[in-house]
């Protein structure tokens, strides 16, 4: 016999009630066909929509101006892309968790030039085009200065663009090579050319979509879209599916906390979140440890609830 002490906060006490017999072959296979009929049924009767993915070939038809004007805000450096920072570029200081510097101690990782990477070295690829090749030599053969001095004259006038017979017209001077440039990508993107160009920019067997992404999401396309689909932050949209269909139940906890403050007002709550994340999630893997916490189920007695046919026995 054991002269062990008998630790309350550690050890289960020895159970000296009475035993039932437990088929958990016939249990199981019950409860898996149960489950899978609901499942079956459920998912046909209440199974979200299954969305197109949007493109840059969606919405550059959809609306060429707005494709028209966010290729613009890439070249002049308004976008949210350009002025990011971490990871993609250098433009500001990043996300940071107090003191913690985190996006710049980790750097330029994913390195992204808005004016080259979606604008000039996507139109470079298209062949047998001398108004784009002549274009494309004019601007790659002024100097920085030039080149800002051009995309801000044709900035000035953008509040008045207009698309008509498929063409992007604004009324500014001075623009240089600007409006060929613009006119010919949003050709480019209309054809789900741009599409292609940017994911193969990296190699031709790839599946990198950051590119497309980051092009998207910088215009206002896509945010009208998620709005009338309650995706937005503000709606709860990280855990959606689309419409009103509830998404995936893990992360409601997650986005809980960018609906309060202080991250719903912080430029930081995503490191913010993730760090609050990380820490609970911590706490919940090292609860067995933790005296006091590992002892609730014990103390609360929710397992007679469960078990409540057995210990009636």
């Amino acid at each position: 016999m054991s002269t062990k002490p008998f630790r309350p906060d550690v050890d289960a006490p020895e159970y000296k009630g009475k035993y039932a017999p437990y088929d958990i072959i016939r249990e199981g296979t019950i409860a898996v066909i149960v489950v899978g009929l609901l499942v079956v049924l459920l998912a046909t009767l209440f199974g979200s929509p299954d969305e197109r993915a949007i493109t840059i070939k969606t919405w550059s038809n959809a609306n060429p101006i707005d494709f028209a004007t966010t290729a613009l805000g890439e070249m002049n450096g308004s976008t949210i892309t350009a002025q990011y920072g971490g990871p993609y570029n250098t433009a500001a200081p990043g996300q940071n968790l107090g003191p913690l510097k985190l996006a710049q101690w980790a750097g330029v990782t994913i390195p992204v030039n808005t004016v080259r990477d979606f604008v000039i070295n996507p139109l470079s690829s298209v062949p047998n085009d001398p108004d784009l090749k002549l274009a494309l030599a004019q601007w790659k053969g002024a100097n920085s200065a030039q080149q800002t001095s051009w995309v801000s004259n044709y900035s000035k006038g953008a509040a008045k663009m207009t698309w008509s017979h498929g063409l992007i017209n604004v009324p500014a001077t001075n623009v240089g090579p600007v409006p060929t440039i613009i006119n010919k990508l949003t050709q480019m993107a209309r054809s789900g050319a741009l599409d292609q160009a940017l994911v193969t920019g990296s190699g031709f067997y790839t599946t990198n979509y950051t590119k497309p992404l980051l092009f998207v999401a910088d215009g206002t396309y896509l945010a009208n879209l998620a709005q009338k689909q309650h995706l937005l932050g503000s709606q709860w949209g990280m855990m959606n599916e689309t419409g009103s269909y509830p998404g995936q139940a893990w992360l409601w906890l997650y986005t809980f906390w960018y609906q309060v403050t202080p991250f719903s007002t912080s430029s930081n709550a995503d490191v913010q979140v993730s760090a609050l994340m990380g820490l609970l999630s911590l706490l919940l893997l090292l609860l067995p440890l933790i005296p006091g916490l590992r002892s609730i189920p014990r103390k609360v007695k929710v397992y007679r609830l469960i078990w409540r046919e057995h210990y009636s026995a």
